[in-house]
């Protein structure tokens, strides 16, 4: 049964983060002509497209798309505990767990694009368009660090100092939530 739980908790990872992905794009005002966001778009559409006909937008804030993240974080757990522990019965804790499943995505998704973005950096020299997104996704968070700690030799460490400050945020979320946590 590990295999299964694997199989799905990845599935829902992975479109989570998709869907976590459009609101970054539009937050960020990124390409939308891009292929990689074109992607991210048509991914979605199926369910964000009758969603966000129905829940408007706050300013700049996709409410249906967030929500529909939520839900699917939420959905996850449920999944899971049907398929691996036979049964199911809903709690007020499952607000919370989604809530803090979706913290958690996001933040994997910011690792995964910093990363990403690093990478591509030593690679493709500008020229891909997942990087010009990558770039366009990151930069608002990466320029203030710029203007600290300017490019040593060449290299940029903004990428580095934001990859530390990401790492103790989950340490210290994790501080904070570990112990209510494991009360579950």
């Amino acid at each position: 049964m590990n295999s299964i739980g694997f199989l799905v908790s990845t599935l829902f990872d992975l479109y989570i983060m998709v869907v976590l992905l459009r609101i970054w794009l539009q937050w960020a005002r990124a390409d939308f002509y891009n292929p990689f966001s074109q992607f991210i778009v048509k991914a979605t559409q199926p369910v964000v497209g009758p969603l966000r006909r129905i829940i408007p937008s706050i300013g700049s804030l996709d409410v249906a798309t967030l929500l529909f993240a939520y839900v699917l974080s939420m959905g996850k757990f449920v999944i899971l505990q049907l398929v691996l522990g036979g049964g199911f019965m809903f709690t007020p804790e499952y607000f919370w767990i989604g809530a803090l499943s979706l913290l958690k995505a996001a933040g994997g998704l910011l690792f995964w694009v910093l990363l990403l973005r690093a990478i591509l950096s030593w690679v493709s020299q500008g020229r891909s368009p997942v990087e010009y997104v990558m770039h366009q996704l990151t930069e608002p968070m990466t320029a203030p660090i710029r203007r600290i700690i300017p490019a040593m030799g060449g290299l940029d460490l903004s990428v580095l100092v934001l990859f530390i400050g990401l790492q103790f945020a989950n340490f210290l979320i994790g501080d904070f939530v570990g112990p209510i946590w494991y009360q579950l």
